[in-house]
This record gives C-alpha cells, sequence and structure tokens, in this order.
C-alpha cells in the first residue's frame, strides 16, 4: 500500500500537554475507524508548530478525507517514492 507523509501547520502544537495529544489521537483514531482499514496512521513527529504524519493509505484523497473528515489540516500531503537510512550508503 502507498505510504505518504503528511505536514501539518498547528502553531502552538509542540506546547500541548500529553492529554491534548491523547483527544488529538483519539480523534483521528475515531475518524480512520470510520473510514475502513485501507487507511492507516503509521505514526506522527510533533514539532513546535507542525505535526507531520505517515499514513499508509490508497491515495492521497483518502488521506486528505481523513484530515477533512476530522477538522485536520493537511497542507501537504507527499507519496513517499523510497526510504533511505544509513545503510543505503553501504555497498
Amino acid at each position: 500500500m502507498p505510504k505518504f507523509v503528511i505536514e501539518r501547520a498547528i502553531p502552538g502544537i509542540g506546547a500541548c500537554t500529553p492529554a491534548d495529544l491523547q483527544a488529538i489521537s483519539q480523534k483521528s483514531c475515531g475518524v480512520l475507524k470510520a473510514l475502513g482499514p485501507e487507511v492507516q496512521w503509521v505514526h506522527s513527529y510533533v514539532t513546535g508548530g507542525k505535526i507531520y504524519c505517515v499514513y499508509n493509505a490508497p491515495d492521497e484523497d483518502a488521506v486528505r478525507e481523513h484530515a477533512r473528515r476530522g477538522g485536520f489540516p493537511a497542507d501537504s500531503v507527499s507519496r513517499v517514492v523510497t526510504t533511505i537510512d544509513p545503510t543505503t550508503a553501504e555497498a
């Protein structure tokens, strides 16, 4: 299944409490459950003013539908073409 990286600009998100982040996560999971198993949240990185989410989904439209239903921004949605890591440098 294709993998996507979603950039969500949410000013101040890095200052959220664990309870705030739990509530956001619960809302996201509720929307995912309603969408069905095709859209899967892998994990997210929270920075000072943005969240970068990694999702498995059949297409960009499914990712954007999750954002629409959840009321989450989806400022950028990019399909992952491949991944690299330090082992990529090895011959």
